[in-house]
């Protein structure tokens, strides 16, 4: 086969460098390695039909001359969720919420959805029709319905959701968009899903609060919708540090924030004292809470509704916590941590 590669050099270079992925397992490189890798492999998009491809909240299509914006993500019985603990309505509110707020990052009104499902055949029919109630309650709490979808046979219950969303003649948020200067702001709660799940691993069904949390987000579509001025934006789903990460790296910038920002809630500040816990962990690397973080332009009013917690700064690329660089915590499927 002939090679693609500019120069028998990078040849030399790409050979390398897929001999050492492949010989190793996905636990190895870890989660975000191993979809840069894969996007290494994959063909170029046509830039005439595809204007934002891997590496944002979601893709931006062109279909016939309007732009529509798609992203898809899954659920698994075992990492995501688990049946003592969600029932078949909470994991589809859950698989519903977390496309659609990637929709709302990226500054797009949903459309639709489209639901792959993945089922054992002990599976009870009941349960079934308690997921499609979850998933159609979500969408239709952003005026939009579930359109189609697939259903197959599996060992274990797999969700995947397809979220299609329109622009409106709007430009895409895209996590590249942050500049220095801009303000960091957060709209929505941090660390209650992170909160949630310890108390569940720990044998507890409350604070309901924190539990029902972990079971199903609510992520603040309006204050999303309010934000759509801001330069970059990015649905918090991995952890704020993490996600704060992919704006930097994708924008070049510094991202500096402050802890003293954000106040903490009761329900996190009494669990984490009678769980020898750290609060502010939860808010700085607890993920699934859906929350939004953006950059907006420095004097433009920040939304009603946003706080304000940081700056982007040109000193490096990285995200600094009080003057110190933050790296790792957060949300990574195939880090043993």
């Amino acid at each position: 086969m002939k090679c693609d590669c500019p120069s028998a050099l990078d040849c030399v270079l790409r050979t390398t460098v897929d001999t050492v992925v492949t010989e190793q397992t996905v636990g190895d490189i870890g989660e975000f390695a191993l979809i840069d890798a894969i996007s290494k492999r994959l063909r170029a998009a046509d830039p005439n039909m595809v204007s934002v491809g891997i590496g944002d909240d979601s893709a931006v299509v062109t279909a016939q001359g309007n732009n529509v914006v798609a992203c898809v993500d899954m659920l698994t019985q075992g990492v995501h969720f688990r049946l003592d603990w969600s029932s078949g309505h909470d994991v589809g509110r859950k698989a519903a919420a977390q496309n659609l707020a990637d929709i709302f990052a990226m500054g797009a009104s949903p459309t639709a959805l489209l639901v792959g499902l993945a089922l054992p055949r002990t599976t009870p029919v009941a349960w079934v029709l308690d997921l499609a109630d979850g998933l159609s309650q979500e969408a239709e709490s952003v005026g939009v319905a579930v359109v189609g979808g697939d259903i197959v046979r599996s060992e274990h219950i797999a969700i995947s959701v397809t979220a299609l969303g329109q622009l409106e003649g709007r430009q895409p948020i895209m996590r590249s968009g942050a500049k220095p200067g801009d303000i960091v702001a957060i709209a929505g709660r941090l660390g209650f899903a992170a909160a949630g799940l310890l108390m569940l691993q720990r044998g507890f069904r409350s604070p309901r609060a924190l539990v029902n949390a972990h079971r199903v987000p609510t992520p603040p579509y309006a204050l999303a919708q309010a934000g759509r001025h801001a330069h970059a934006m990015i649905d918090v789903s991995d952890g704020l540090i993490s996600d704060l990460g992919h704006i930097a790296r994708a924008s070049n910038v510094g991202i500096e924030i402050s802890s003293n920002a954000f106040a903490i809630p009761d329900e996190l500040a009494s669990a984490a004292g009678a769980f020898s816990a750290d609060a502010m962990d939860w808010i700085l690397t607890g993920g699934e809470d859906h929350a939004f973080v953006a950059t907006f332009a420095d004097g433009l009013v920040v939304p009603s509704g946003w706080t304000i917690i940081g700056t982007v700064s040109d000193r490096g690329v990285g995200v600094w916590v009080d003057g110190q660089i933050r790296t790792g915590g957060g949300w990574d499927h195939f880090s043993d941590k």
